[in-house]
């Protein structure tokens, strides 16, 4: 029994080794003056001024219109799939609802798939759209990050950096020569990286069995170490070609939290606060670990209902052998409880299990993660949620002794909690009301193949999954249809602009002010008080806001499960 808790300390342990030197090398990728030689290339070719200063509203601008245009090219190729070379299958193009969901999906680094990867999209489309959307939306992502921080670092300025600066740096410097490492071990391992669409084996029964593959490697590369999620297949991380070894197993959860962790030690190190970046992290790790508790010990307790139904018919609390459905044999029920915590933890949406066959209480943790979505986060954003989380500490904190409430030596005042406040109330207005609606709607009870709480839970994670940009799913709910196509593509567009954006007006906002030394009102906010106040802060605030939700689903089919209540 102690074997998986050793293991899950490994992992960790390594995961925080990892922090500090990915953290050092972020850290000198977003202050460094010196641009390479394919970075002025890349300025040249892009026609913009490396040397400009940007304030935050030219800095999300310029985020913004960029994003705008990724996803209109990835949405029009996506049309004209079936026009594009390397498609010897004739795979179609995608429906309109389809396309526009997809492009969404990827430029917001959520990765949400409403379709099957190997049957519906071409080696063009799975190159020159999703590997590059990944990017894209990964690489935006870091940068946007760099942007804030660098705001929370600059006194009396109006600059938090270069939008394009970051970009380009972000992508020729971190993500593509990690990417690049990641995909030759990966094809060391056994995954397929080649243009072939397929390969025909002689079954042991003397069949003829056809296998589509094609450049799965360098996908899987950037689809873990850009919180992307998604998938070459259906089966997403279960299928063998994506994950075939327990090594491969565990890269690709080391590889979705290494950017994030080394978001905080960046943090640090930029802020010359190393203690605060370590506060941050602590504070992500000890909610990542009481989340990993929570999903391992229900699916190694299972359902109660068949504990009752054993041979010997006594009552017991444990299922022999744990929650096995929908869960891989090679990887057991410890490494797929890691895997659902880091890829909800870190927002990344790549699946080793079919969440949908969890139990109650083991669904409840990537419902969680991903309704917080601070618990590491995706790249570059996972910090800035959390920042927003400990903005509004210091100011609850402050509020309970009476005085104005600062963070980094930066007064918070009216017009940054205002911003704090829409950012954090953006994510349940999304989460709430398109499930709310989604409820409602004559079509859609028509997509779920369970009824009653289960049911409910499904449509909550779709869209909790969507605003949250993190992309897995219940996989019972049938999302490809007009209705959760449109409204899906517009929870993961809300989710993650209309929360970035504000946070970088705080980061221009507090770039602006002097920064104040300590004084005796001063609450410090690089110990560990501080860290246990910003958990609780984020507890509290989600709790409040999504606990009635989950009471409606996973709770009550766990109060029902206990009573034999089940739904044919």
């Amino acid at each position: 029994m102690w074997l998986p808790w050793m293991e899950f300390a490994a992992v960790l342990t390594a995961a925080t080794l990892l922090t500090m030197p990915m953290g050092q090398w972020l850290a000198r990728c977003f202050t460094s003056e010196r641009h390479g030689w394919l970075e002025r290339l890349s300025y040249r070719v892009m026609g913009v001024n490396p040397q400009e200063r940007m304030g935050w509203q030219r800095y999300g601008t310029a985020l913004v219109l960029s994003n705008a245009l990724m996803m209109l090219l990835g949405y029009l190729l996506l049309r004209l799939q079936g026009a594009l070379p390397l498609n010897p299958l004739e795979i179609a193009a995608q429906a309109p609802d389809l396309a526009f969901n997809t492009a969404a999906s990827f430029i917001t680094n959520t990765n949400w798939q409403a379709y099957s990867g190997e049957n519906s999209l071409s080696n063009a489309t799975q190159m020159v759209v999703i590997t590059f959307l990944m990017f894209a939306g990964a690489t935006t992502g870091v940068a946007a990050g760099a942007g804030f921080v660098r705001g929370l670092a600059r006194s009396s300025s109006k600059d938090v950096g270069n939008f394009w600066v970051d970009f380009v740096r972000v992508f020729w410097r971190v993500l593509l020569p990690l990417s690049f490492i990641m995909a030759l071990v990966y094809v060391w391992q056994g995954i397929p990286q080649t243009l072939h669409t397929d390969a025909v084996a002689t079954t042991l029964e003397g069949g003829r069995q056809q296998l589509l593959m094609g450049p799965v490697a360098s996908l899987e590369s950037i689809k873990h170490l850009g919180t992307n999620g998604g998938g070459f297949f259906g089966m997403n991380a279960a299928h063998p070609f994506e994950n075939p070894t327990p090594l491969t197993n565990l890269l690709h959860i080391l590889s979705m939290l290494l950017i994030p962790a080394g978001m905080t030690y960046a943090f640090g190190s930029m802020l010359l606060r190393r203690k605060q970046g370590w506060v941050l992290f602590a504070a992500c790790m000890v909610m990542f670990v009481g989340f990993l508790s929570l999903v391992f010990v229900a699916e190694q307790n299972g359902s109660q209902l068949l504990a009752r139904a054993g041979a010997d018919q006594q009552y017991s609390l444990t299922q022999s052998g744990g929650n096995m459905e929908g869960k891989e044999l090679r990887f057991g029920i410890a490494d797929t409880a890691l895997f659902v915590a880091t890829t909800t933890a870190a927002t990344t949406g790549s699946v080793n299990a079919m969440h949908d066959s969890l139990t109650p209480l083991g669904g409840i943790t990537p419902l969680a993660q991903m309704m917080l979505n601070c618990v590491f986060g995706g790249d570059g954003v996972g910090l800035i949620n959390l920042i927003q989380y400990a903005i509004l500490t210091v100011f609850l904190a402050g509020m309970m002794i009476g005085r104005t409430p600062e963070f980094l030596g930066k007064k918070i005042e009216v017009r940054e909690i205002k911003l704090v406040m829409l950012a954090v109330l953006v994510p349940p207005a999304c989460v709430l009301g398109f499930t709310a609606l989604a409820v409602l709607w004559p079509d859609a009870a028509a997509s779920l193949n369970n009824r009653g709480p289960h049911g409910f839970s499904e449509i909550l994670y779709a869209y909790a999954s969507a605003t949250a940009n993190n992309g897995s799913a219940f996989a019972g709910l049938n999302a490809n249809t007009p209705f959760f196509n449109t409204t899906t593509g517009l929870a993961m567009l809300a989710g993650r602009f209309l929360t970035l954006v504000p946070m970088l007006a705080v980061a221009g906002s507090l770039a602006a002010k002097a920064t104040v030394p300590p004084g005796p009102g001063t609450f410090p906010t690089a110990t560990p008080l501080f860290m246990g106040l910003l958990v609780f802060v984020v507890l509290v605030v989600g709790g409040l806001t999504f606990l009635p939700a989950l009471a409606l689903g996973p709770v009550i089919e766990h109060l029902q499960m206990l009573v034999a209540q089940l739904y044919a």
